[in-house]
């Protein structure tokens, strides 16, 4: 199991042979940093733990360089930063029963490039072989950078595999720009309120994240409880946590759809939407 960049890292919580862990992967999430997986994809996490039949696996494209840091690690260089944020990305697999953790160490800067192959056949290399039925992407509306950069690079690779191999379901997530706007036909709700502990548990990992300044922690599950209670005006909550999600599927039913003017339609739409309830009322 080897991969482009010579940091690359591979960890099987349950010591199985990578590959073979991989093979069995059904629900796999491909973020940009460490700690990402945990804040975006925690439905794929909760739905396969203890089950006997599905394995989520994480994939971590970036090598967690740069990152902010204040308090004990305000000091901490971007070599020593990395090495800290590789070890809670693999306690979060522990904890959460990862099939398996791939943390590929790409800087920010080539997986922004587009005419860089490196990152795009490193995660065919992963597709191709794990096969998974679902995908958790970044969505195409986050604002940060390397975010939406990581889910073009996404979509390329799983746009490289035949359509045969393709996952039934394809999601983009919630991290550095919440879905709340997404008009309701547009959007998938993730029910995430499934076992609150192992949810807590895994974000307070990152230490070097929540101590360096940010409470990742408290603000990825109080976005989870806002969404249910927020989820729907005329009704009664039927859970009390949940994620918002793109459906990308489309993106991989056809490869003539431009991912840009995707993602714009979905504004067009909320736009036209605004608009019409305010005329009505006007």
């Amino acid at each position: 199991m080897q991969f482009s960049h010579p940091r690359h890292d591979v960890h099987v919580p349950d010591g199985l042979d990578p590959r073979d862990a991989l093979i069995r992967t059904t629900h796999l999430a491909i973020a940009a940093h460490q700690d990402d997986i945990e804040i975006m994809a925690y439905h794929g996490i909760a739905e396969c733990y203890d089950s006997k039949d599905k394995w989520f696996s994480g994939v971590v494209v970036t090598n967690g360089a740069g990152s902010p840091r204040a308090g004990a690690f305000a000091q901490y260089t971007d070599e020593q930063m990395q090495d800290i944020r590789r070890r809670e990305q693999r306690k979060a697999a522990d904890i959460g029963k990862y099939s398996i953790q791939l943390q590929l160490a790409h800087p920010s800067g080539a997986v922004k490039d587009p005419q860089r192959n490196d990152v795009r056949a490193d995660l065919r290399k992963i597709l191709e072989i794990a096969l998974p039925k679902v995908v958790y992407l970044h969505n195409p509306a986050d604002k940060h950078d390397t975010h939406v950069a990581v889910f073009l690079r996404g979509i390329e690779a799983l746009r490289s595999l035949p359509a045969a191999e393709r996952p039934e379901k394809v999601y983009g997530c919630e991290v550095w720009r919440d879905l709340d706007w997404l008009l309701a036909e547009d959007k998938r709700a993730l029910a995430v309120n499934a076992r609150p502990e192992l949810a807590t548990a895994l974000l307070e990992v990152f230490e070097s994240q929540i101590a360096g300044g940010k409470r990742y922690d408290l603000a990825a599950v109080g976005r989870r409880l806002a969404n249910a209670t927020f989820a729907e005006s005329h009704a009664t909550d039927t859970v009390n946590a949940l994620t918002w999600a793109m459906d990308l599927t489309p993106l991989l039913v056809d490869d003539s759809l431009d991912p840009t003017q995707f993602t714009l339609a979905h504004l067009d739409r909320l736009k036209s939407d605004v608009a019409q309830r305010l005329q009505r009322f006007s």
